[in-house]
């Protein structure tokens, strides 16, 4: 636990359960943490995180050592509206920095809240587009060092399974909003012309969206693929699955910034993607892979098609999508503009 009185920012995680936010704040407070006084705060992160306790809020009244306040990052709603309730209505000494990676139009709660923050950034230029207010673009950046074509491979029973095919992924939660439908009807289309590839979907399926599973595995017993078609639930370690994918494909049909496509070409995978979220600013078209309208059934199997039979093409784009993200998308450079974006609003508010 760090010294409460040399924190400087503070990443408020105020959702148990794993989601993109939560995610973010795990890969970078540590890398921060290196250069910065930084410390998480809520359920639901590693013990390993620099991390305050409920009752290390009351040390916000008091200046931090080295600065006249400290900043307050918040990525929801709820953690903006906290951040508010501390400087606003108990006077502490903060300053409040929101991400927005959403792309869509903000409600007027939202709008309220964001117009309230010392300073906002988004995700991606997409994201930008929507505020209503200035804001700096830091796009996500990826671990490198954890994403990398090297290292282990899946193991049990569905990596055995597939030994001798070349596999097509696709990862998250099982549902209609992220076009796992999308994906399993585009698999049925091409898979029955290239027997020599087969397709893993990785990712936990919700009690609300059992049926909905249960509907794409039927479909797939009926076209003959249940064989080739594969859902691997949960997985432990999804970068050994990213090494091992072929090919991957990200489908949603709405997404608030993404990180798979860049987990997956930093370990050196072509990407198929729908023009979701930031992914149209991530995937250089025609080079790491290839940009297709969410939803769209048709486009992305003649997307994906090409892919299937020529290695020359896989490898070739393989190889772009490794050294694009290595050069435009580390964590490190994230950790950096986060950094100058924190600068910022202390100079400004001295």
């Amino acid at each position: 636990m760090p010294e409460v009185n040399t924190v400087e920012v503070v990443a408020p995680n105020f959702k148990r359960r794993l989601s993109g936010v939560t995610s973010t704040i795990v890969q970078l407070v540590p890398l921060q943490a290196r250069s910065l006084s930084i410390a998480a705060f809520g359920p639901g992160l590693p013990a390993t995180l620099p991390h305050l306790a409920w009752r290390d809020l009351a040390s916000f009244w008091r200046r931090p050592q080295r600065r006249a306040f400290r900043i307050w990052h918040a990525r929801r709603n709820t953690e903006m509206l906290a951040g508010l309730v501390m400087r606003d209505l108990l006077h502490m000494k903060l300053k409040l920095v929101f991400t927005s990676a959403a792309q869509r139009h903000h409600t007027a709660w939202t709008r309220f809240l964001i117009g309230r923050m010392d300073q906002v950034v988004a995700t991606s230029e997409r994201s930008r587009s929507y505020l209503k207010v200035p804001a700096t673009v830091v796009m996500h950046g990826v671990d490198c060092t954890r994403f990398s074509p090297d290292g282990p491979m899946p193991q049990g029973g569905i990596a055995a399974q597939l030994a001798d095919h070349k596999v097509i992924g696709c990862s998250g939660r099982i549902r209609y909003q992220k076009g796992t439908d999308v994906f399993v009807d585009a698999m049925i289309s091409l898979l029955p012309g290239h027997p020599d590839w087969s397709a893993v979907i990785t990712g936990r399926v919700t009690a609300d969206n059992r049926d909905f599973a249960d509907a794409l595995k039927a479909r797939i017993a009926a076209a003959g693929l249940a064989d080739r078609i594969l859902f691997a639930g949960e997985v432990d370690d999804i970068r050994a699955w990213f090494r091992r994918f072929d090919l991957y494909v990200a489908p949603p049909r709405n997404e608030g910034f993404g990180l798979t496509p860049l987990e997956a070409m930093a370990s050196g995978t072509p990407v198929v993607a729908s023009d979701a979220g930031a992914f149209p600013e991530l995937i250089v078209e025609g080079v790491t892979g290839r940009i297709v309208p969410a939803g769209d059934v048709g486009a992305l199997a003649k997307a994906i098609a090409p892919y299937l039979g020529d290695a020359v093409l896989r490898a070739a784009a393989a190889k772009a999508a490794l050294n694009h993200v290595r050069a435009r998308f580390p964590l490190q450079r994230e950790v950096e503009d986060l950094r100058k974006v924190y600068e910022g609003v202390w100079s400004a508010g001295q």
